[in-house]
Protein backbone atom coordinates (compact mmCIF):
# COMPACT_ATOMS: atom_id res chain seq x y z
CA UNK A 1 0.00 0.00 0.00
CA UNK A 2 2.88 2.34 0.84
CA UNK A 3 4.50 1.79 -2.56
CA UNK A 4 1.21 2.47 -4.32
CA UNK A 5 0.81 5.76 -2.40
CA UNK A 6 4.33 6.87 -3.31
CA UNK A 7 3.76 6.10 -6.97
CA UNK A 8 0.56 8.16 -6.93
CA UNK A 9 2.08 11.28 -5.33
CA UNK A 10 1.54 14.37 -7.46
CA UNK A 11 4.18 16.95 -6.61
CA UNK A 12 3.42 20.62 -7.14
CA UNK A 13 5.76 23.60 -7.10
CA UNK A 14 4.88 26.65 -5.00
CA UNK A 15 3.65 28.44 -8.12
CA UNK A 16 1.50 25.50 -9.21
CA UNK A 17 0.00 25.04 -5.74
CA UNK A 18 -0.67 28.76 -5.39
CA UNK A 19 -2.46 28.87 -8.75
CA UNK A 20 -4.48 25.75 -7.95
CA UNK A 21 -5.75 27.24 -4.68
CA UNK A 22 -6.03 30.87 -5.80
CA UNK A 23 -3.55 32.19 -3.28
CA UNK A 24 -0.46 34.41 -3.48
CA UNK A 25 2.93 32.67 -3.43
CA UNK A 26 4.06 35.06 -0.71
CA UNK A 27 1.27 33.74 1.51
CA UNK A 28 2.55 30.18 1.08
CA UNK A 29 6.11 31.26 1.85
CA UNK A 30 4.91 33.04 4.99
CA UNK A 31 2.84 30.07 6.17
CA UNK A 32 5.90 27.88 5.66
CA UNK A 33 8.06 30.34 7.60
CA UNK A 34 5.79 30.44 10.67
CA UNK A 35 5.11 26.71 10.60
CA UNK A 36 1.43 26.68 9.77
CA UNK A 37 1.65 24.95 6.38
CA UNK A 38 4.79 23.65 4.65
CA UNK A 39 5.63 21.58 1.53
CA UNK A 40 5.88 17.84 2.21
CA UNK A 41 8.80 17.03 -0.09
CA UNK A 42 12.23 18.24 -1.01
CA UNK A 43 13.49 17.26 -4.45
CA UNK A 44 17.02 16.30 -5.49
CA UNK A 45 17.36 19.75 -6.99
CA UNK A 46 16.79 21.33 -3.56
CA UNK A 47 13.34 22.69 -4.45
CA UNK A 48 10.44 21.94 -2.15
CA UNK A 49 7.18 20.48 -3.43
CA UNK A 50 3.64 20.20 -2.16
CA UNK A 51 1.75 16.95 -2.33
CA UNK A 52 -1.47 17.44 -4.32
CA UNK A 53 -3.39 15.92 -1.38
CA UNK A 54 -2.13 18.70 0.91
CA UNK A 55 -4.72 20.85 -0.78
CA UNK A 56 -7.40 19.45 1.55
CA UNK A 57 -5.50 20.66 4.62
CA UNK A 58 -4.77 24.02 3.00
CA UNK A 59 -8.42 24.67 2.15
CA UNK A 60 -9.29 23.88 5.76
CA UNK A 61 -6.77 26.52 6.93
CA UNK A 62 -8.23 28.99 4.42
CA UNK A 63 -11.68 28.35 5.83
CA UNK A 64 -10.52 29.05 9.38
CA UNK A 65 -8.81 32.24 8.17
CA UNK A 66 -11.98 33.37 6.39
CA UNK A 67 -13.82 32.86 9.69
CA UNK A 68 -11.60 35.61 11.13
CA UNK A 69 -9.39 33.27 13.14
CA UNK A 70 -5.93 34.68 13.75
CA UNK A 71 -2.90 32.80 12.46
CA UNK A 72 -1.78 32.17 16.05
CA UNK A 73 -5.16 30.58 16.82
CA UNK A 74 -5.00 28.44 13.69
CA UNK A 75 -1.45 27.29 14.45
CA UNK A 76 -2.33 26.33 18.03
CA UNK A 77 -5.21 24.22 16.79
CA UNK A 78 -3.47 22.44 13.90
CA UNK A 79 -0.49 21.70 16.16
CA UNK A 80 -2.82 19.91 18.55
CA UNK A 81 -6.18 19.10 16.90
CA UNK A 82 -8.78 17.72 19.30
CA UNK A 83 -12.54 17.36 19.59
CA UNK A 84 -13.09 19.80 22.47
CA UNK A 85 -11.21 22.66 20.83
CA UNK A 86 -12.97 22.07 17.53
CA UNK A 87 -16.40 22.10 19.22
CA UNK A 88 -15.54 25.40 20.93
CA UNK A 89 -14.29 26.93 17.67
CA UNK A 90 -17.38 25.72 15.78
CA UNK A 91 -19.84 27.08 18.36
CA UNK A 92 -18.19 30.50 18.46
CA UNK A 93 -17.94 30.78 14.68
CA UNK A 94 -21.54 29.66 14.12
CA UNK A 95 -22.71 32.51 16.37
CA UNK A 96 -20.48 34.97 14.49
CA UNK A 97 -21.80 33.73 11.13
CA UNK A 98 -25.41 34.05 12.32
CA UNK A 99 -24.75 37.64 13.37
CA UNK A 100 -23.11 38.39 10.03
CA UNK A 101 -26.12 36.92 8.21
CA UNK A 102 -28.45 39.18 10.23
CA UNK A 103 -26.28 42.18 9.40
CA UNK A 104 -26.19 41.33 5.70
CA UNK A 105 -29.95 40.75 5.62
CA UNK A 106 -30.50 44.18 7.17
CA UNK A 107 -28.18 45.81 4.64
CA UNK A 108 -30.00 44.02 1.84
CA UNK A 109 -33.32 45.27 3.22
CA UNK A 110 -31.97 48.83 3.33
CA UNK A 111 -30.70 48.65 -0.27
CA UNK A 112 -33.97 47.16 -1.51
CA UNK A 113 -35.92 49.89 0.28
CA UNK A 114 -33.81 52.65 -1.28
CA UNK A 115 -34.02 51.05 -4.72
CA UNK A 116 -37.81 50.81 -4.44
CA UNK A 117 -37.98 54.46 -3.43
CA UNK A 118 -35.89 55.52 -6.42
CA UNK A 119 -38.05 53.46 -8.78
CA UNK A 120 -41.10 55.12 -7.25
CA UNK A 121 -39.50 58.54 -7.80
CA UNK A 122 -39.29 57.86 -11.54
CA UNK A 123 -43.10 57.93 -11.66
CA UNK A 124 -43.38 61.12 -9.62
CA UNK A 125 -41.10 63.57 -11.41
CA UNK A 126 -43.74 65.09 -13.67
CA UNK A 127 -45.89 66.64 -10.94
CA UNK A 128 -46.84 66.52 -7.26
CA UNK A 129 -49.12 63.63 -6.40
CA UNK A 130 -51.92 63.34 -3.78
CA UNK A 131 -54.13 60.30 -3.19
CA UNK A 132 -55.75 58.25 -0.42
CA UNK A 133 -54.41 54.79 0.44
CA UNK A 134 -54.91 52.13 3.13
CA UNK A 135 -51.96 51.63 5.50
CA UNK A 136 -51.12 49.02 8.11
CA UNK A 137 -49.96 50.04 11.58
CA UNK A 138 -46.31 50.99 11.71
CA UNK A 139 -44.02 51.67 14.66
CA UNK A 140 -41.24 54.25 14.68
CA UNK A 141 -38.56 55.33 17.09
CA UNK A 142 -38.71 59.07 17.58
CA UNK A 143 -36.83 61.88 19.24
CA UNK A 144 -38.16 65.38 19.93
CA UNK A 145 -36.23 68.02 18.02
CA UNK A 146 -36.87 71.68 17.22
CA UNK A 147 -35.92 72.96 13.78
CA UNK A 148 -36.13 76.62 14.72
CA UNK A 149 -32.46 77.44 14.18
CA UNK A 150 -31.94 75.47 10.94
CA UNK A 151 -28.59 74.36 12.38
CA UNK A 152 -27.54 71.31 10.32
CA UNK A 153 -24.54 70.53 12.56
CA UNK A 154 -26.78 70.53 15.61
CA UNK A 155 -29.23 68.23 13.82
CA UNK A 156 -26.53 65.72 12.83
CA UNK A 157 -25.03 65.79 16.32
CA UNK A 158 -28.46 65.12 17.85
CA UNK A 159 -29.11 62.18 15.52
CA UNK A 160 -25.77 60.57 16.39
CA UNK A 161 -26.48 61.00 20.09
CA UNK A 162 -29.82 59.17 20.04
CA UNK A 163 -29.44 56.55 17.27
CA UNK A 164 -26.75 54.32 15.78
CA UNK A 165 -25.96 54.14 12.07
CA UNK A 166 -27.56 50.69 11.89
CA UNK A 167 -30.76 52.13 13.33
CA UNK A 168 -31.14 55.10 11.01
CA UNK A 169 -29.64 53.54 7.86
CA UNK A 170 -33.05 53.26 6.14
CA UNK A 171 -33.63 56.97 6.49
CA UNK A 172 -34.72 59.66 8.93
CA UNK A 173 -38.10 61.33 8.74
CA UNK A 174 -39.79 64.20 10.55
CA UNK A 175 -43.32 64.62 11.87
CA UNK A 176 -45.55 67.56 12.61
CA UNK A 177 -49.03 67.73 14.11
CA UNK A 178 -52.09 68.38 12.00
CA UNK A 179 -52.97 71.28 14.35
CA UNK A 180 -49.74 73.07 13.39
CA UNK A 181 -50.35 72.38 9.69
CA UNK A 182 -53.82 73.90 9.87
CA UNK A 183 -52.44 76.96 11.68
CA UNK A 184 -49.63 77.26 9.13
CA UNK A 185 -46.96 76.84 11.83
CA UNK A 186 -44.12 75.00 10.10
CA UNK A 187 -41.26 76.59 12.02
CA UNK A 188 -41.27 73.97 14.77
CA UNK A 189 -41.79 70.28 13.94
CA UNK A 190 -42.62 67.79 16.68
CA UNK A 191 -39.62 65.53 16.12
CA UNK A 192 -37.65 63.05 14.04
CA UNK A 193 -38.40 59.37 13.47
CA UNK A 194 -36.80 56.24 12.06
CA UNK A 195 -38.38 52.97 11.00
CA UNK A 196 -38.35 50.22 13.61
CA UNK A 197 -36.82 47.16 11.92
CA UNK A 198 -37.93 43.63 12.85
CA UNK A 199 -35.01 42.86 15.19
CA UNK A 200 -35.10 46.21 17.01
CA UNK A 201 -38.37 46.08 18.95
CA UNK A 202 -37.37 43.58 21.64
CA UNK A 203 -33.91 45.08 22.16
CA UNK A 204 -34.68 48.77 22.39
CA UNK A 205 -36.31 50.94 25.03
CA UNK A 206 -36.20 54.20 23.10
CA UNK A 207 -39.21 56.45 22.52
CA UNK A 208 -41.75 54.96 20.13
CA UNK A 209 -44.59 56.46 18.14
CA UNK A 210 -47.28 54.52 16.27
CA UNK A 211 -48.60 55.39 12.84
CA UNK A 212 -52.04 53.77 13.23
CA UNK A 213 -53.72 51.51 10.71
CA UNK A 214 -56.20 53.32 8.52
CA UNK A 215 -56.74 55.60 5.54
CA UNK A 216 -53.98 58.05 4.74
CA UNK A 217 -53.45 60.87 2.35
CA UNK A 218 -50.24 59.87 0.60
CA UNK A 219 -48.65 62.84 -1.11
CA UNK A 220 -45.36 63.33 -2.93
CA UNK A 221 -43.74 66.74 -3.16
CA UNK A 222 -40.84 67.56 -5.45
CA UNK A 223 -38.61 70.48 -4.58
CA UNK A 224 -36.87 72.26 -1.74
CA UNK A 225 -38.28 72.05 1.81
CA UNK A 226 -39.07 75.77 1.68
CA UNK A 227 -41.93 75.04 -0.73
CA UNK A 228 -43.54 72.40 1.52
CA UNK A 229 -45.94 74.82 3.31
CA UNK A 230 -47.56 75.77 -0.01
CA UNK A 231 -47.92 72.08 -0.87
CA UNK A 232 -49.62 71.46 2.48
CA UNK A 233 -52.22 74.04 1.41
CA UNK A 234 -52.95 71.78 -1.57
CA UNK A 235 -53.28 68.76 0.73
CA UNK A 236 -55.69 70.58 3.05
CA UNK A 237 -57.72 71.67 0.04
CA UNK A 238 -57.75 68.10 -1.33
CA UNK A 239 -59.03 66.82 2.04
CA UNK A 240 -61.82 69.40 2.15
CA UNK A 241 -62.91 68.65 -1.43
CA UNK A 242 -63.11 64.93 -0.61
CA UNK A 243 -64.87 65.30 2.76
CA UNK A 244 -61.86 64.13 4.74
CA UNK A 245 -60.61 65.25 8.14
CA UNK A 246 -56.87 65.26 8.79
CA UNK A 247 -55.96 63.68 12.16
CA UNK A 248 -52.83 63.05 14.19
CA UNK A 249 -49.51 63.81 12.57
CA UNK A 250 -48.00 64.25 9.15
CA UNK A 251 -45.07 61.89 8.62
CA UNK A 252 -42.49 63.15 6.12
CA UNK A 253 -39.54 61.20 4.73
CA UNK A 254 -37.19 61.78 1.84
CA UNK A 255 -37.43 59.35 -1.06
CA UNK A 256 -34.17 60.13 -2.87
CA UNK A 257 -31.98 62.22 -0.53
CA UNK A 258 -29.16 59.69 -0.94
CA UNK A 259 -29.08 60.00 -4.75
CA UNK A 260 -29.40 63.69 -5.66
CA UNK A 261 -27.09 66.69 -5.78
CA UNK A 262 -29.73 69.41 -6.17
CA UNK A 263 -32.56 70.02 -3.67
CA UNK A 264 -34.84 70.94 -6.57
CA UNK A 265 -34.90 67.22 -7.36
CA UNK A 266 -35.70 66.23 -3.76
CA UNK A 267 -38.89 64.18 -3.35
CA UNK A 268 -40.68 64.08 0.01
CA UNK A 269 -43.30 61.51 0.87
CA UNK A 270 -46.05 62.88 3.16
CA UNK A 271 -48.46 60.59 5.01
CA UNK A 272 -51.41 61.96 7.02
CA UNK A 273 -54.18 59.84 8.50
CA UNK A 274 -57.70 60.89 7.50
CA UNK A 275 -61.24 60.18 8.61
CA UNK A 276 -64.26 60.42 6.33
CA UNK A 277 -66.76 63.14 7.25
CA UNK A 278 -70.39 62.21 7.72
CA UNK A 279 -72.08 64.33 5.04
CA UNK A 280 -75.59 62.97 5.60
CA UNK A 281 -77.72 65.60 7.25
CA UNK A 282 -80.62 64.80 9.57
CA UNK A 283 -83.97 65.81 8.12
Amino acid sequence: MKNFRENEIIKLTVSQFAKLHNVNKRTLHYYDEIGIFSPDYKGENGYRYYDYMQGVDFEYIKMLKELNMGLDEIKRYIDNPNEEDFKEIAEVKIKEIDQEIRTLNRRREVLEDKLNKLNKCDDLRKKNSVKVIECEEQKFFYTPFKFEDDDLKQLISHIKDVWTVDEYCKGIGSFISVDKIQRGEFEEYDGLFIEMLDDMESKNTKNTIIKPKGKYICAYHMGDWDTLPDFYDEIVEYAEENNLTLVGYSFEIGMNDFAISDMEDYITQIMIRVEENNINSVK
